[in-house]
């Protein structure tokens, strides 16, 4: 029973482990959204506006950054002000999905 309890305790310990794991990276690109990406479809929109009408449509903010899409996790509210804008995000990366820490205009 205590060999059961005990190997239970170092597993959930070792998860705990792992999921701290997850170190934070710096990211720079442009805020997106993932329906558009790098390429926006509004016409006569700005980047900004563009992103800002597929977000409330349902599509998630994204990052672009050298070619590549990433999936933007947080808070919407702080995400949205940057909308086609170039950024420096920090936060955990998991696949292509960033969890967003911080972001701030890239200088």
């Amino acid at each position: 029973m205590q060999y059961k309890l005990l190997t239970s305790t170092a597993i959930l310990i070792l998860g705990v482990a792992l999921s701290a794991a997850q170190t934070t990276q710096t990211f720079t690109g442009t805020v997106s959204d993932a329906m558009c990406g790098a390429h926006h479809m509004m016409k006569d929109a700005t980047s900004a506006e563009c992103t800002r009408a597929c977000v409330k449509q349902g599509s998630d903010f994204a990052l672009v950054s050298d070619g590549k899409v990433y999936i933007l996790k947080g808070d919407k509210a702080q995400i949205d002000k940057f909308a086609g804008e170039k950024v420096v995000v920090k936060g955990a990366m998991s696949k292509s999905t960033i969890v967003v820490n911080s972001i701030a205009t890239s200088k």
